[in-house]
């Protein structure tokens, strides 16, 4: 280590932890949940009594009824709550309207529509039904506020891991246990099944392969000890091994050294973000470290390198970064731009249908400048570039080429569906 790194670290403090606050508080009447019915307009299935909750984290949507499996739904893809439709079924709409409080009312106001997907384009729609119109707005205005949550998409892998794990504990069978094919199904990505199974024999777990875990005894540790053997990190071991000389412990120096010299951008300003010390080991010793002796005899064992190397100390970015909102001032270069035309097509170009679903996705998203260009029908104009698209600071430009009566129709249909 240079003499001049060193003479840092006993002159500048170790920078403080970020506190990255990714969490959304979630209602209380979201996490004691509440029995609504689910329908799917597709299939024509009704599931009733569905017990429909949020986790206290707010990772995800979840639902079981006494006859069949417990379901999820990943907030961090539903990109929509709102009032639904009743189904087209007249048979399926008379059963639901027998089971709702309010009779005579009308059963679109019971209704909370999720809409769900990957992308803007293939969405999914799950369809609750609620006991009165009271109980769905407060769903529909409570779920709303916790999707398009940025930070909890940048996560540290270590509460990835417990996401998972958490998904694992929420599927379970209508006896309310884990079923070993759902285990095996999560890690079983071009791996031997067997694997799995020896896994969890090895940690004293039910490894059948129609056996089913007691969710109390499917802690996270022990699924954090089941990762670490079917998906081993031997990139980390081997670095672990090059740093502590084949030791089973690292030293606070060789740390150091690792953080400063290999971990830490040269870029950096100095003052800004100082170098690593001493303090800042001490510091992921208490945090990460999970064995006394290692904490008292200043070394750091692997598994506190590798909570560390998971933890949200060592983001790839800088978290404070996220905290910045709508950030216009950079060069054009800086963000992510997509353009797209004839998006509101279902069908054929010419003569096909339309739909004003993916407007409402994309504005949902957080796009800043969207444009809807209205032409009247008999014009070609809109197979040319005729007419100039003008320039504006973060609106929602409606170009108009129609005349005033026709453009105040449009403009009212606007406003009804977004």
């Amino acid at each position: 280590m240079s003499s001049d790194i060193a003479k840092r670290q006993r002159t500048v403090p170790s920078s403080k932890a970020y506190d990255f606050v990714w969490r959304r508080p979630v209602p209380a009447a979201l996490r004691e949940g509440t029995y609504f019915d689910r329908f799917d307009e597709e299939t024509g299935t009704l599931e009733l009594g569905c017990f429909l909750r949020v986790d206290e984290d707010g990772f995800f949507l979840f639902w079981k009824s006494d006859v069949n499996e417990g379901q999820v739904l990943e907030l961090s893809q539903v990109s929509d709550v709102r009032h639904g439709m009743k189904p087209k079924d007249e048979k399926l709409v008379a059963t639901l309207t027998e089971r709702v409080s309010s009779i005579g009312k009308n059963l679109d106001e019971h209704i909370v529509t999720v809409c769900s997907g990957l992308d803007l384009v293939n969405i999914s729609y799950t369809n609750f039904v609620a006991t009165s119109p009271e109980v769905a707005s407060l769903w529909i205005q409570s779920v709303r506020g916790l999707t398009h949550n940025t930070k909890a998409q940048n996560v540290c892998p270590m509460t990835q891991l417990r996401k998972h794990w958490l998904r694992l504990t929420l599927t379970v069978n209508p006896r309310g246990k884990i079923p070993v094919r759902v285990v095996t199904k999560t890690f079983a990505s071009g791996r031997n099944e067997r694997i799995i199974f020896q896994s969890l024999k090895e940690l004293g777990l039910p490894s059948g392969k129609n056996d089913e875990v007691e969710p109390s005894e499917f802690t996270f540790e022990r699924f954090y000890e089941l990762y670490h053997k079917i998906c081993p990190r031997t990139d980390i071991e081997e670095l672990f091994k090059t740093l502590s000389n084949g030791k089973e412990t690292l030293t606070i120096e060789k740390m150091i050294e690792f953080l400063n010299e290999v971990q830490r951008d040269p870029r950096l300003n100095e003052i800004l973000y100082p170098y690593a010390n001493r303090q800042t080991i001490r510091y992921i010793q208490e945090t990460y470290e999970s064995r006394d002796e290692n904490t008292s005899s200043d070394t750091l064992s692997l598994k506190g390198f590798y909570r560390y190397l998971m933890s949200d100390d060592n983001a790839p970015v800088f978290l404070d970064r996220l905290d910045i909102c709508q950030d216009m001032d950079q060069p054009l270069c800086h963000y992510y731009i997509n353009s797209s035309h004839n998006t509101y097509l279902i069908g054929r170009q010419f003569g096909g249908k339309s739909s004003v679903e993916i407007y409402r996705q994309v504005l949902l998203a957080g796009c800043r400048t969207f444009a809807v260009s209205l032409c009247p029908l008999h014009s070609t104009f809109f197979l040319s570039k005729r007419f100039h698209f003008p320039d504006d600071n973060l609106a929602i430009l409606i170009l108009k080429h129609i005349v005033k009566l026709r453009a105040r129709v449009q403009i009212h249909l606007c406003q009804i569906y977004f």
